[in-house]
């Protein structure tokens, strides 16, 4: 029997809480043997893992992703971005799902299908096409120049391999570490519902859904929170909370790497007590913004700090998720399932019973709107093309001369129509430039289905995708969610009757008019064949396009010191005392910082907030704490002197004598990195 053909029985799916027994060897056999926990695995029940890699990349000179602003090119650190990583594993059967959320703004091709090749190598077939579901927070300030795609890449100046190479170790390093952690445990279900942490920004559109679907969501959000605890030997060592909302608290106005309201929430329950991993992973998060003003349509935009609205909204999910977890229950249905099929979203033909209006339809090659290229208004504070605007059709973008572009077929304009097609990005040289061949994928674990698709969906494409595959796999509707932003990317999916509109979301809607339905038609089949304890082929995956990848920024020149001074030498001294609550800064003599990519897996960072402990000194805060930040300069007039800039919002409670230590990293004309330190004075904190 192939890969391809295998799966869970039916009756096992529908069965209430049984144990299978008879593959508990099996299970325990093969987890020893690559490198696993030596417990035994028992005969029935689950077994559960948890782990976190730090996936930051390149904190300055480098485009950033999310907003596709190429002028976002980062020049500092606000906090680290991370891969967490969960398994599941039935005991009984040996099948198991790996889960990985990231820190980042999209998944691209690039990082899925190197991470299946480097998994392939270190575990065999035991994590594979079908178990791994790798996903994106998308938050909007990320590293960018990771993706294989030119309409990615060219948005955040070029390829930026040492930053793709940092990402994919923290995704390795989250799957070493929940490998390692496997063994025996539980994993419980619970629900919530949070209000006040999300707004549609696109109402224009959702209006014109049918009146059933827009009662479904009567605030115009999708309030739904969902939770799944895991737990051994009585502790929880992991918790994902799924909630709808963009990341995208930082605006297009901030250039430090960061997380963004997911991943703060994620730090607050690993603060709480850090040894949980604790994601915070999205849905259909494509019309959901977390800028709460529009909730008031305020004329003016947005008017509280951006990084104010991190901190909110961050504590408000993670406040949701933790009452969905109070009232986490075991679930009824035991193990886990997934599979996984490619689609040339190009090339979809769709039948009429997934269609509105009941006529057969398909897809066509993607094509970039010209609302797409307005941006999202209501989350940027600019557009990339002031001219256009949500919302405009074809007369409007052919006169302002998106006619010049090269022309698609008269069948292609029909399909995508009323969409203002500005980039036909599925037909341009010397290939696609974006990766059109995309992976759909379901998982079951216990009760919970996830229907993933690499796209941004609109809350109402997102429940009609969940209503059809609640129906076909017979389960509950609020026990099927769909987990966007999965191992891939292409953009947003509206419902057909939103694409008329032509907002953003719309432009976006890169296969047409149509794009849902063909989403609903594969995993309408997908979900029947699970049901029945079959897989459907895989189908072609795609082409290996890492090479010839444009670089627009360049490389920086040597490192020189400031004049007069030495590497590390401090520049701009910190106040011998403060008080908690005030903001100090120290400046010093720096180098480029990506000279050298300083994951916190294994070093210390780029710098710590060290306290005296009456014996010697000892880290207080690192890098990644949220009372502190890095920014790169270069001073006036220089091209290759850096001044890195320490600052550190001291937290309430924090008393005794304190120091700031950097660490860098010269480059010498030659090539060569010679690694430096610079400290701060004393500072007595009050």
């Amino acid at each position: 029997m192939t890969d391809d053909q295998t799966g869970f029985d039916r009756r096992t799916f529908l069965r209430t809480g049984a144990a299978i027994g008879a593959g508990a060897a099996i299970a325990s056999t093969l987890t020893t043997a690559i490198g696993g926990p030596a417990t035994a695995a028992p005969a029935s029940g689950y077994l559960v893992g948890a782990g976190k890699g730090d996936m930051t990349g390149a904190i300055a000179g480098q485009g950033m992703m999310g907003y596709s602003d190429a002028d976002q090119v980062a020049d500092g650190l606000l906090q680290r971005t991370w891969a967490r990583a969960y398994i599941i594993a039935d005991a009984a059967s040996g099948k198991r799902v790996l889960f990985i959320t990231a820190d980042i703004a999209c998944v691209f091709t690039s990082h899925h299908q190197t991470l299946l090749v480097e998994l392939t190598k270190r575990y065999g077939n035991t994590y594979n096409v079908h178990n791994v579901n790798v996903n994106a927070t998308h938050n909007h300030n990320s590293c960018g120049g990771t993706s294989w795609d030119y309409a990615y890449v060219l948005a955040a100046k070029g390829h930026r391999h040492n930053s793709f190479r940092a990402e994919v170790a923290g995704l390795l390093d989250a799957v070493d570490a929940a490998h390692r952690s496997l063994g025996p445990g539980t994993v419980e279900l619970g629900h919530a519902e949070l209000h006040n942490a999300s707004a549609n920004r696109s109402l224009t559109a959702f209006t014109l859904n049918p009146t059933d679907e827009q009662r479904h969501f009567p605030n115009h959000i999708d309030p739904q929170v969902t939770a799944l605890r895991l737990r051994r030997d009585g502790s929880t060592i992991g918790e994902i909370t799924w909630f709808a909302t963009h990341g995208t608290s930082l605006t297009d106005a901030n250039f430090l790497i960061a997380p963004d309201n997911k991943g703060y929430a994620a730090y607050l329950g690993e603060q709480r007590d850090p040894n949980i991993v604790s994601a915070h992973a999205q849905t259909n998060a494509g019309d959901m913004t977390p800028n709460m003003w529009l909730r008031k349509m305020h004329p003016g935009g947005p008017t509280a700090d951006n990084r104010t609205n991190r901190v909110i909204i961050g504590q408000r999910q993670d406040q949701a998720g933790q009452t969905a977890l109070a009232g986490a229950r075991s679930m009824s249905t035991a193990g886990v399932d997934s599979a996984t099929r490619y689609v040339d979203m190009a090339n979809v033909a769709i039948s009429g019973h997934y269609t509105p209006h009941g006529n057969a339809a398909r897809t066509t090659p993607a094509m970039m709107g010209a609302a797409a290229a307005a941006t999202s208004q209501e989350d940027n504070t600019r557009s990339q093309l002031s001219f256009l605007n949500e919302g405009v059709r074809n007369e409007f973008a052919m006169a302002l001369g998106a006619g010049s572009n090269p022309t698609p077929p008269h069948w292609i304009v029909d399909a995508q129509a009323p969409k203002a097609i500005l980039f036909p990005l599925g037909l341009l040289p010397p290939r696609p430039w974006i990766e059109q061949t995309l992976p759909i994928q379901l998982i079951r674990i216990g009760d919970l289905v996830l229907a993933a698709i690499p796209t941004e969906s609109t809350i109402v494409a997102g429940l009609r995708i969940r209503r059809i595959v609640a129906d076909a796999m017979k389960v509950p509707l609020e026990n099927v969610l769909l987990q966007g932003y999965s191992n891939g990317y292409s953009q947003y999916v509206t419902t057909p009757e939103e694409y008329v509109a032509q907002q953003y979301e719309g432009g976006e809607t890169l296969f047409g008019r149509w794009t849902l339905c063909a989403y609903m038609q594969e995993l309408d089949k997908m979900a029947r064949a699970m049901t029945r304890g079959a897989r459907l082929g895989t189908g072609p995956r795609p082409a290996d396009h890492s090479g010839l990848q444009p670089d627009l920024l360049g490389s920086q020149p040597a490192d020189k010191p400031h004049p007069g001074r030495r590497f590390g030498d401090v520049v701009k001294p910190a106040p011998s005392s403060a008080r908690a609550g005030q903001t100090i800064t120290v400046g010093f003599c720096g180098a480029y910082p990506s000279n050298k990519i300083r994951r916190g897996t294994n070093n210390r960072g780029y710098f710590v907030i060290e306290r005296f402990t009456g014996s010697g000194w000892a880290t207080a805060f690192d890098d990644d704490h949220v009372s502190t930040e890095l920014t790169w300069t270069r001073p006036a007039g220089s091209t290759s002197a850096s001044t890195t800039t320490i600052t550190w919002h001291i937290p309430r409670g924090a008393t005794g004598r304190y120091r700031v230590r950097y660490f860098g990293d010269a480059k010498s004309t030659s090539g060569k990195i010679t690694s430096f330190t610079g400290t701060s004075g004393r500072i007595d904190v009050r």
